[in-house]
């Protein structure tokens, strides 16, 4: 690659950075040359992973070598930080969801726009193998034409493991809003834009207790649904029907897609690994396997073809405009079943384009 490494703020050193920083190291296309947090000591552990500076957000949006702000602090700062990096002149890659409302995403992409800045967003796993050959056998009709998918999410909740859950159960947050992303950003790539929803929700427990981590024994009380299931009706025609739970003691995370040659089975959208099965007409009723068993690509792949994307001149897959759409779509669920209604979807997104070797980008 001739071209500098693009230079890279973090913002948000949180326990999902660590990945980042991990990924990114790999790459040629970035380099993090500043991590910020209002956690000092923890900015420091970052940076120091990082080969980085720990600074402030001032120090970040300062400087002129940083050309993208990596946002990955908390949802309810998402819009603020963003908007802030994009006055200061620099790109913004931001964990998901886009904003915490509609009002405060279009905020950020139409300050975006005028000044010729890029946004992208995660989630980044439909770039990987997996869901890229899912795509693949869609788009060639291995399948047919597509009629249905399931995609579920059912868990415990993250109270056992996380080592600070509160914001999981105050408002932005919920099982949806917070794993509902992976699942509709990779639906979305192989089926297209969402038309209209209905939904119906609960929410189990009115508070739920910490059993694991540095805040065991912690109560934490619950402002969101935690079990939401819904059916989305794609632009296309097809019907998906979207399970997300923090309220179920088994876990399944899964997604299954139909059509009238043929069905695939495909792995868990939190993530790059796992195999894609197909049967189908052609296959005699035969499960034929592809993919990858185990992660070879890690969060972070995003920002790498963002950066990619900007030096090219091209628009990111992981694109502002995808990750409106699915916070649309999400909120539109909330909505449904908060008013036993169906509710009409008013964005809509391009299906981003295939990856077809994500290797090259990361």
């Amino acid at each position: 690659m001739s071209a500098d490494p693009l230079g890279i703020g973090l913002i948000g050193c949180g326990k999902i950075s660590e990945t980042y920083v991990a990924t990114l190291a790999g790459s040629d296309e970035v380099r993090i040359l500043r991590c910020a947090d209002l956690d000092i000591e923890r900015a420091q552990v970052v940076a120091l992973a990082a080969g980085a500076t720990p600074s402030t957000t001032a120090e970040v949006l300062a400087d002129d070598r940083i050309g993208l702000v990596l946002n990955l602090t908390p949802p309810a700062e998402h819009a603020d930080v963003a908007l802030a990096a994009l006055g200061a002149g620099k790109h913004v890659y931001g964990e998901k969801p886009l904003a915490a409302s509609r009002v405060e995403a279009r905020r950020v992409l139409d300050e975006a726009i005028p000044r010729g800045l890029v946004v992208g967003c995660a989630p980044d796993t439909f770039l990987g193998p997996s869901w890229q050959r899912a795509r693949e056998l869609i788009d060639s009709g291995a399948l047919g034409t597509p009629v249905a998918a399931r995609g579920t999410m059912l868990g415990p909740g993250p109270e056992s493991w996380h080592p600070d859950p509160a914001f999981f159960y105050r408002a932005g947050g919920g099982p949806l809003l917070d794993m509902g992303p992976y699942y509709l950003t990779a639906l979305v790539s192989l089926l297209g834009p969402v038309a209209r929803v209905s939904a119906g929700a609960r929410r189990t427990f009115e508070v739920r207790r910490v059993t694991g981590g540095p805040k065991i024994g912690d109560t934490l009380p619950v402002e969101v649904p935690t079990h939401v299931a819904a059916v989305l009706e794609h632009e296309s025609g097809a019907i998906t029907t979207l399970v997300t739970s923090f309220d179920c003691w088994d876990d399944v995370h899964s997604v299954e897609l139909w059509g009238t040659d043929g069905t695939l089975l495909l792995p868990d959208p939190n993530g790059y690994e796992g195999v894609v099965r197909r049967r189908g007409r052609e296959l005699n009723g035969k499960w034929e396997t592809s993919g990858l068993e185990h992660e070879p690509y890690r969060r972070g792949l995003g920002v790498v073809e963002t950066a990619r994307a900007i030096r090219l001149g091209d628009a990111p897959r992981a694109s502002g405009a995808l990750a409106f759409h699915v916070l649309d779509v999400l909120l539109s669920i909330l909505e449904a079943a908060q008013t036993a209604s169906v509710v009409d979807v008013a964005s809509r997104c391009e299906r981003p384009t295939p990856l077809t070797t994500p290797a090259a980008v990361a």
